[in-house]
Formats: C-alpha cells, structure tokens, sequence
C-alpha cells in the first residue's frame, strides 16, 4: 500500500535541447519583449533605474495561458486570471510523447546549461561581464517520461519546481498545464486532469531565459530540484501549514499551528487533524500533541484551522556560539473516517526576536549584533544548479570568518539553503526582488512586474514563513522607486502588506543606496536597510573626483528621523582585489577607490589584495569598522559580498566575475579574510601578516606589511630582526609597518593582547616550483551520483613551501567511480572553461571538483604539471 503522501525526485533522466539563437527558435513564447535599441556595457552598479518601455502584446503570446498558474496566491478572487479556450502547443513536435528526442542531449536536474561556457570575451560580447560571459541566455526544452500508476486514480498529482530560470512552460501529454515566469521563484502545476493512468505520461517544459536580464549571472535551465508530489484528494496544501511561538521562555512555550486543507474531490469529507510535535534528531519520541480536530472540509475547498499547545521546557533555536538551533519537527496526520490520508512534515524552531532601534537585534533576549555578509545564488564554477554540499561548504567558511547573518542577494534561494541556515544557526534576510516597475536591465522583473508581484511574493513567504533563521523579510534592492517619491512609496506599501497579510510575525524592508530619511520610501519599511549610505558613499578625499551618487554619512540623520527603527547596513564595504596578487605602491589612505595607480592593474585584470581597494561606491572593511564601532546604535551590517560570483566584475568589465568576495570564486580565503576574522572572532587567537615574501625584484625596495589579528598589538620580525612593536589605536583594524625594505627569508609576527601572547604568524621566501601538493577536507563521498569533493591543489618548493607566485599550467586524471565535473583557480579573469581539466594555476593554487557516481568505490585523483612532481589522492566513494 501506498503512502499518503508521496514526495519523489524527478531529477534523473531528462532530455535537453537547446536552440542555436532565438531567430531559429519556436514561437512558444509567453510574452513579447522590448527590441535593445542600446547596449550599454559596464553599467554602473548605483547608476539610477529608468521606466520601462511600454509593449502591447500580440495574439500569439501564451501569457494568458500561464497567469492563472498564480491564481491562488491572489487573494482578491476577482482578479483571478480565467484561463483562455484552446490548447497552444498542442500540435508542436517536442510536447509530443511519441517524439523521437534520442538524440538530445541526457541530463539530470539540477542543470544549468551555461556553466561550461565557453566564455565569451571582449567589448561586444553577446553576453558581457554583467552576466558572466557564459551562454545562459536561450531557449530550451526538457522532456521526460513518467509512468503513473492505474492505482494512482482520485489522487491529486502535482509537478513542483523549486526554481527554473526562466519563464518556464508545462505542458503535459500534449496539453499545456500552466508555467511561471521569474526564474527564482518555487512553484506548482496540478498535472491530474492531464495524465493518463497505467501508462506512460510525456513532460515537456520550454526554458526561455533573456540576454540583458540580470546585474550577475542567472544561469539557465531548470536549476532547481523538481518534484513529484501525490496526494489524497483532501491534503494538506502546498505550503500549507504555519507554526509560530509566543511567550517563549526556558520554561515553555506556546506553539500555534494554522493547517491548511484542500479537497479537491466533489464531496465534503468529514476528517480529524493530528499533529505531533518531535525533536529533529529524534521522530521516535513525542514531544508533545496538538488537540485533535474533527472537521469537515467542502467540496472544491480549502479551509484553514487553527490550534494552539504548550511545549514544556523548549531547546530554544539560536545562532552559535552563544546559542544552539534547535529544531523541532511537527508531523501532521489527517485521517478520514479512522484512515490516515495525508501526513506532512514541518520543521521549525522556538525562538524570540526583538528590535531595538537603540540597541540592535535580540535573539531569544541575547543581543546579537549582525556580523553578516551578502551572498549570490551561484555555486562558483558549479554555476547556479543548486548542490546542498557545495553550499554548506560556502556557509562552513563562513561560519569559520565570524559570520552570523547572511543577506540573500537579490532574490529568494533553493529552499535546501534555508534547510542549512536552519541547522547551522544562521540568521537571514530574505529577499525578493532586484528590481520593481522601473527597470535595471531592458529584459529584467520590471517586464512582468505589475501581472506577478503579488503571486510571486505571496508564494515565497509562504514557502520560507516556517524557517527560524528568517529574521527579516526584504521586498527589493536598490529599486527605481526610490527615485520616484510618493508613487514608489506607494509600491512599497503594497508589498509590505501581502507580506504581513502573510506573516505578520517578522519587519519588512527594502535595501536603499539613493533614498533620504526624508523622502517617502524609508517611512514605509520596518527597518531601514541602508546600501552603502551609512559609512558615506564617494565622500572621503580618495573618492572626491569621482561622479555618482555622493552622500556624507547617514546613520545620525536616519537614527534622528526614525527614532524606533532599527537600522542595518545591508550592504557595505564592496571592497575589491585579487587573491594573493599585491600591487605597488601602497595607498597611505584605509580607503581608496581602485585605479590603474591606485592598487589596481586593468591589462592583466587584477586587483591589489592589500585590502584597502573598492569600488566607486565603496568602503574598506577597515572604514566600515570604523563607521559601525561609531555608531552604536546600528544593528550591524552585511558585507559586499562573502564569496566573489559570476558576473558584474567591476572594475574590469572584460573579466568573468566579481573581485568583491572576502573569499574568491574558487573557495580560496582572501587577506580580507582575516581581517574579518580578527574583528568578528575577538577571543580566537589569530595573526595574519601580507603580503607574501617573494619578492626577486624588490630587494631592498620599501615593501610595505600589514598585519590583522585578534590581538590588540604585535611585533613584527623580519630574518629574526625586530621590526617594531605596533598597538593598535582608537578605530584601527590593521597594523601597519609600510616602510619595511624587502630581503628574502622569513617574516614573523608575534600577537599580544592584554600585554599577553596571544597568537603567530610567519610567511616565508619559498625556491622555484619543485612539486604538487594535494588535499581536501574528506576523502569520503557518498556514492549516491550527488555528492561532490572539493580537492585543493597547490604548487610548493622542494622543502613543501607554498609557491606564492606559481602560475603553472595543471592537468587532473580521474579514475574509479567518480566523475571530473569542474575546476577553478578564483582568477576573474580566467577564461578557460569552468568544465576543463587543465588550467593554470593562480598564485599558487588550483581547485578540482568530483561528483560521485551510483558505484563504491575507490576515486583517484592525479594532479601533473610539466617539470613538477605530480601528486595522487584517493577519495573513498561509499554506500551511505
């Protein structure tokens, strides 16, 4: 027999075919879209939004076939979309089951079809450094045949999407289902009326994803996991359940539970509801029950119930180190005349939040002061196909600088990411929206906006409400409307209120970089989340003879005009460099913006890593610091950005990805690193010292040492010789000693703190490339075709001193039952595929990356260079 409820991957097996340009494509299109009469390449990241152009549709688009898709996310049902007469498509060769596709490519889902490149280089690229010079605009189909048992009949069948990049379209055995637009949203079409019982069934969904879309790269195809989800006519609905906790204490905790059912057979149905609640690690042990509740439940209907109880003695969800995050699992059984025919499944958390616009945000009564960083939805050279492994290891480094908090930039993430911040205690601002009706690129949200705003952010709050690592709820990044007064204030309160309509527990904001405390925008968030504003943007000396937006530092006058808000520096910082690659001379300035003489290199593309670079509009960490530590009353802030990402690779528009991260797109920790770590880690012993010590040109040359640490002041040696004791003075982050001259040997720095030693660190003149030198955090993967491992490569002298300069060319051998699926150096402007297995490497490193397969089994690895000793790993492939 059955389950109740079935939940089954769909992920394996599909086909995929891919248009050569959209001129030879189908004309399956959802909607026309505006002619680019202009390109403007390296569009300033803080240039202001402009209006759209107005497009009247033809007769032929299929947009009034996919809105009523979002139906059910419009409350007003009067504004519910009526699906037209007639079945477009239906007669098209690719929706049909008996279509000879063998010859398409084989693909399993999570695809994302542009991540191999081959990159696209210079000024008239078809895709340019915004999006990442990789192929992801296009249009696509992705077929796959499923068998629906005779015994499935009377069930309600869904197809659920996580995510498919973009304006996908449904169509099964001939028939369009319905289909979603924005390529970041989670969604679901009902297939039952569709499919044909004890036979094979044909699904067919065309990708469509615009050029000139996106600020950084969006990838292409379905991204996503895809699901098949089937149920008892009367089940719980999608996303339907919500739990929250009030007057939480150590002692206890009332737990309230809304549990939304849908019938949708023709019969009233008497049921009852009970609800369990469990403790993650434990579905063996009842915590604690819901009274049951005996109801009836209409034809064609969807009622919603509510009921409350009290958990005694509650593990209260919070972020390390201070705090745990715990988790409980509250599992629903819906029974209809003593039969059980739904069970689902919600995890959450019991926790408080507070906000004190004085004092800062408050978890479960602790002040927790935001430490956060902003984070892109790619996975590096895995592209945007969404991997759980590959992002824990993107939250684990992080978790390792200090981090607490991360801003999802600018849009919502798979719901697996929130799963971690879950688990691992991250708190989380979760966005929407880059953009509103003005647009930022000719083809981006604006163009569906005012049709898909509300369903849009209804289904992400509904899909995100139950995740305790949400702690704030964002609508839109650096929007247009902040530009236009009264009319964009007026947006902004529309959305504010379908989110609280949705979940009233949480504040909503909007990230602002133009707009003043005394414009209309601000008065309508909860909390004010400032871009760059705080700390000032293009005000200090350095930045003076800079164009754009110029503003002195607002923290004061935001604090003065809003008195009971809190406020966030949601952006800040977005400091540039290259990993390991120092440039001379060095600015005397803590803040300087990045130029040909100032710290920055544009023939080769590179970035000075003395961490004291930015963007126009930016900051160093060190003029953030300073900024926050003096005024008390910010909440804290989000860094831009914790990891470089594909696309908008300023300051060099020609390269492939951002300079911004503390940690490159490799995975490999920048100088920024430790500089974070020093002030977010206060009680962890650390020293850093940069640059590195091989310097064959500069002998004798004035080679300027900076050292971070935890300490309060440090000593610095070079050859055994002191070079100074410094301490650190009044907003001071980094130690100084700019006018050491350059000998080879061994530089070491001894930390203090408290006139105590506290921690070491030493750097030291490497000989010439003698070999390879192989690692990786486990050579354990789980032989389930998922799992990855990332393998670290670096190029070391014959006493197995790093090679700090080392740019040798590197190849990778594989055997046994892995598969080489990628490989990166965080160079940004290497152009070499992301899927090759030879590459250069980068100051002295080099990334691989192995998927397992379906077989144990022993990998091995091979990393050769022309010249050096190779070196072999083993990685264990194993049967979980």
């Amino acid at each position: 027999m059955s389950p109740p409820r079935e939940r089954i991957s769909l992920n394996n097996g599909w086909t995929f075919f891919k248009y050569d340009s959209e001129k030879t494509a189908d004309s399956l299109c959802y909607d026309l879209r505006p002619e680019i009469k202009e390109i403007q390449e390296a569009r300033p990241a803080d240039q202001e939004p402009t209006a759209p152009e107005i497009m009247t549709a033809d007769n032929h688009v299929l947009k009034p076939y996919i809105l009523p898709t979002g139906n059910e996310f419009l409350a007003d049902s009067s504004k519910h979309y009526k699906r037209p007469q007639g079945d477009p498509g239906s007669n098209f060769p690719f929706v049909q089951y008996d279509f000879d596709d063998s010859a398409w490519e084989q693909v399993n889902l999570p695809h994302d079809w542009a991540i191999n490149g081959p990159f696209m280089e210079g000024w008239n690229a078809k895709v340019g450094g915004g999006m990442g010079r990789l192929p992801s605009d296009g249009i696509a189909w992705y077929r796959k045949k499923i068998d629906i048992p005779i015994s499935d009949q009377g069930k309600s069948i869904y197809l659920d999407l996580d995510g498919a990049m973009s304006y996908a379209i449904v169509w099964v055995n001939g028939h369009l289902v319905g289909g979603w637009p924005y390529g970041y949203s989670s969604w679901r079409v009902a297939l039952t009326p569709y499919l044909n019982f004890g036979a094979p069934n044909q699904i067919a969904i065309r990708i469509d994803n615009p050029n000139h879309s996106s600020r950084w790269y969006p990838g292409g195809g379905i991204y996503r996991n895809v699901w098949l989800v089937k149920t008892h006519s009367l089940h719980i609905d999608h996303w339907g359940t919500r739990i929250t906790s009030t007057d939480v204490s150590s002692a206890s905790a009332i737990i309230s539970m809304d549990v939304k059912l849908k019938n949708t057979s023709g019969q009233k149905m008497p049921v009852e509801i009970l609800t369990k609640i469990y403790e993650s690690e434990d579905l063996n042990k009842v915590i604690t029950s819901f009274p049951i509740q005996s109801c009836t439940v209409d034809a064609y209907h969807t009622s919603l119930f509510s009921s409350k109880v009290t958990l005694q003695n509650p593990k209260l969800w919070g972020p390390p180190p201070t705090q745990s995050p715990n988790l409980y699992v509250a599992v629903t059984e819906v029974k209809n005349n003593g039969q059980i025919i739904d069970r689902y499944e919600t995890t959450f958390g019991v926790r408080t939040i507070s906000y004190d616009a004085n004092k800062g945000i408050f978890v479960n009564g602790e002040k927790i002061y935001i430490q956060g960083v902003n984070q892109h939805h790619d996975l590096g050279s895995l592209g945007a196909a969404f991997n759980v492994k590959a992002a824990k290891r993107q939250l684990t480094m992080l978790a390792e600088m200090g981090v607490n908090a991360i801003r999802l930039a600018h849009n919502p993430p798979a719901p697996e990411l929130l799963d971690l911040t879950d688990k691992m205690g991250f708190l989380v601002v979760d966005e929407m929206f880059d953009g509103w009706q003005r647009k930022k690129n000719p083809h981006d949200f604006h163009l569906i906006f005012d049709d898909w705003y509300e369903q849009d952010v209804r289904a992400w709050v509904r899909r995100d409400k139950n995740h305790p690592s949400i702690i704030i709820w964002s609508t839109g990044n650096e929007v247009g409307e902040q530009y236009t007064g009264i009319s964009g204030a007026e947006i902004s309160k529309r959305l504010k209120l379908i989110v609280k309509e949705e979940d009233p527990t949480r504040p909503v904001t909007a990230s602002m970089n133009y707009a003043k405390p005394d414009m209309p925008l601000p008065e309508t968030l909860d909390v004010i989340s400032l871009n760059y504003q705080g700390e000032g943007i293009r005000n200090a000396p350095a930045y003076a003879h800079l164009k754009g937006i110029n503003t002195a530092p607002l923290y004061p006058k935001f604090h003065k005009t809003f008195p009971d808000k809190v406020i966030l520096s949601s952006e800040n910082a977005a400091a540039l460099s290259s990993r390991g690659t120092y440039i001379f001379p060095v600015t005397e300035r803590i803040s300087a913006p990045v130029s040909d003489s100032t710290g920055g290199d544009s023939k080769n593309m590179h970035v000075s890593a003395y961490e004291l670079y930015t963007a126009p509009f930016g900051s160093s960490a060190d003029k953030v610091f300073a900024s926050l530590d003096q005024h008390p009353y910010v909440a804290g802030g989000f860094v831009w950005s914790g990891w470089d990402y594909l696309g908008e690779p300023s300051p060099y528009y020609l390269a492939r990805s951002s300079y911004y991260g503390v940690i490159d797109l490799a995975g490999f920790k920048k100088d920024r690193f430790y500089l974070y770590q020093s002030k977010w880690r206060p009680n962890f012993p650390m020293a850093h010292i940069l640059p590195h010590w091989n310097w064959p040109d500069r002998i004798g040359k004035k080679t300027p040492v900076h050292v971070f640490t935890s300490g309060d002041e440090a000593e610095l040696f070079l050859n055994g010789k002191s070079m100074g004791r410094k301490k650190k003075g009044a907003y001071e982050y980094r130690l100084r000693w700019d006018t050491i001259k350059y000998n080879p040997g061994t530089l070491k720095v001894i930390a203090y703190k408290n006139g105590q030693k506290w921690a070491e660190d030493s750097v030291t003149t490497s000989m010439a490339p003698h070999q390879l030198k192989i690692e990786t955090v486990s050579t354990q993967m789980i032989a389930n075709g998922e799992d990855l491992c990332f393998v670290t490569v670096q190029v070391v002298d014959a006493k197995g001193i790093p090679v700090p300069t080392a740019n040798n060319e590197i190849s990778f051998e594989i055997s046994g039952p892995g598969v080489f699926i990628a490989s990166d150096n965080g160079d940004p402007s290497d152009m070499t595929s992301f899927g090759s297995s030879k590459r250069n490497a980068f100051n002295g490193k080099i990334l691989a990356i192995l998927k397992s397969t379906n077989t144990p089994g022993i990998i091995q690895l091979t990393a050769r260079a022309s010249g050096l000793q190779s070196a072999q790993i083993n990685i264990h492939s194993v049967i979980q």
